[in-house]
């Protein structure tokens, strides 16, 4: 018993030995993380971390309706957007800047031109470079055109904003598939494309419009031997695609992935399960609770951008007032020294009126003394007469000057009593001004945030619930409005387009956008056709039960 420990211990020590750590590395789009594991019989790369990339591998069919949790509608979007920019999914021009306006709005929130200043997207890659190079268009040129997209996405969250762009993402015709490289019987190379609507043959140069289609509810069987792979309609008479792959491992490949797209395909056409439907009951619930907290973080914010205009309005106000108040005060000292002035300058108008009455008087005085005294020389008389006649004129001037410095005094105590009942007025505003009501000035002018709470009742909840049903309602109206704003950037772009520089894929769309046609209209084509050909078949087998 003994030994049997002892050998059995020394087996376990053993194990221990054989078994080593290895570095892992987790990447997601958005970081990386990295643990230490123990390996003992699995067989790992030497080279260290190894590295596993954390991607869907199943794309949605409606991203809305699938994609529940907002983390992992971020990661989606994620790495949507970095296919696109990396052409692994093709997307027109217009649409092209559609999608970079969505990804800086989910990014940077609501635009704001006091932060939001041009050159800001300067190191910001969000368009292909297929696209940049088929324009004759600068940066700023294409950030204008972003911007302008930008701006009209006000008021969403980052979670609408990425949401709006894997909607309009998951309409591009490479969204979501898979190509191989495969060869039919006659040895034609063609290209299998696998995605969540079923499986597409397309030509080589052409991944765009597919040759032909097998929508997942129309296969009965997906099998392979060896490199040859068998696809079986529901329709016994329709042919059975077989084709080659080029290795043993992509034939498994292919089968895994659709296995679980048609899995997928079928689970969304049942009722969700109860846990699927918890999750979405939860997410519609934590959406109704964000769309409530984000309505009060909204009022909050008018309501404080309120306060603060009004604090503004009566900052405004009351720097008004005081530059009045100025004012005011210096109209009253220019009026109290216009009103010493002009009294200063009545006192001597009065006082050079009397020293002219003086003067007259006494040259009146003078004349009657001088026509009283008899000269008997007739050039006595003569000078006497001459200056009698200079008396007489001097006195007339002293009398008028007496006359006009009279009239001047009454002149200047006019002046003088303006200027006192000027000054009157202004001491008059100048209190008005420093006597306002207290309800018309606050005391200070910080204001209280006991204003901004608001309660949201039951009757909040309710309305916002049926405002997200509504949604489903608008979304045709909401299409309508993004091919409008499509063709409408698409317009603005034309006329600097590089035609030498059009891709083979750039000119295939051209035309399936000219002629209507895209994988989902042929993949449309295809069910109705196939609906009709099992109409006519059931029409005829029932004919055939009905004759004797």
């Amino acid at each position: 018993m003994a030994s049997a420990l002892a050998a059995k211990m020394g087996l376990n020590s053993l194990r221990r030995k054989q078994a080593r750590n290895f570095n892992v590395r987790i990447s997601t789009m958005e970081s990386d993380m990295e643990f230490n594991c123990e390996v003992l019989d699995q067989e790992v790369p030497k080279e260290e971390p190894i590295t596993l990339h954390f991607l869907a591998k199943f794309y949605p069919e409606n991203a809305e309706e699938e994609l529940v949790q907002d983390i992992t509608q971020h990661l989606f979007f994620l790495q949507v957007k970095r296919k696109i920019l990396e052409e692994e999914i093709h997307c027109p021009p217009e649409a092209s800047v559609l999608l970079a306006s969505y990804a800086v709005h989910a990014k940077y929130g609501d635009y704001d031109p006091s932060v939001h200043k041009p050159g800001f997207l300067a190191q910001e890659e969000l368009l292909p470079k297929r696209v940049i190079n088929l324009y004759q268009m600068t940066a700023e040129m294409w950030e204008e055109r972003i911007t302008a997209c930008y701006v009209e996405h006000r008021g969403r969250t980052r979670d609408e904003a990425e949401m709006e762009y894997l909607k309009i993402a998951q309409d591009l015709d490479m969204y979501g598939v898979n190509y191989f490289l495969i060869r039919n019987k006659k040895g034609t190379d063609l290209l299998l494309g696998v995605d969540a609507l079923g499986l597409h043959i397309y030509e080589p140069d052409n991944r765009l419009t597919p040759k032909c289609s097998f929508p997942w509810n129309e296969i009965r069987n997906i099998s392979y031997s060896d490199k040859e792979f068998t696809i079986k309609p529901l329709d016994k008479k329709t042919n059975v695609f077989k084709f080659n792959s080029s290795r043993l491992r992509v034939n498994k490949l292919i089968l895994q992935l659709c296995i679980g797209n048609h899995d997928l395909f079928m689970r969304r056409r049942r009722v969700d399960s109860l846990e699927v439907q918890q999750m979405k009951t939860q997410a519609r619930e934590e959406r109704a609770r964000k769309q409530v907290e984000r309505q009060r973080l909204e009022r909050e914010k008018q309501l404080r951008e309120e306060a603060e205009r009004a604090r503004d309005e009566l900052e405004r106000r009351l720097i008004q007032l005081q530059d009045e108040a100025h004012m005011a005060n210096e109209a009253l000292l220019r009026s109290e020294q216009t009103a010493d002035l002009l009294a200063e300058k009545a006192q001597i108008a009065e006082e050079e009126a009397k020293l002219l009455a003086q003067k007259a008087a006494e040259a009146e005085t003078e004349m009657q003394r001088i026509k009283v005294t008899a000269i008997r020389s007739q050039e006595e008389r003569r000078l006497m007469e001459q200056k009698m006649l200079e008396v007489e004129m001097l006195a007339l001037k002293m009398a008028e000057e007496s006359e006009r410095r009279a009239k001047e005094a009454e002149q200047l105590k006019q002046d003088l009593q303006e200027a006192r009942e000027s000054e009157r007025r202004a001491k008059h505003k100048l209190l008005e001004i420093t006597t306002l009501p207290a309800d018309s000035m606050p005391a200070d002018l910080s204001f209280s945030r006991e204003n901004l709470s608001f309660d949201f009742k039951d009757t909040d909840m309710k309305r916002l619930s049926m405002e997200i049903e509504k949604e489903k309602v608008e979304y045709m109206e909401k299409s309508k409005h993004l091919q409008e704003q499509l063709n409408e950037l698409k317009t603005e772009i034309e006329s600097l387009k590089l035609k030498e520089r059009e891709t083979p894929l750039d000119i295939i769309h051209n035309q399936n956008t000219e002629q209507g046609t895209s994988k989902h209209s042929n993949f449309k084509k295809v069910q109705g056709r196939r609906a009709l050909q099992g109409e006519a078949r059931r029409q005829e087998a029932a004919k055939k039960q009905s004759q004797p």
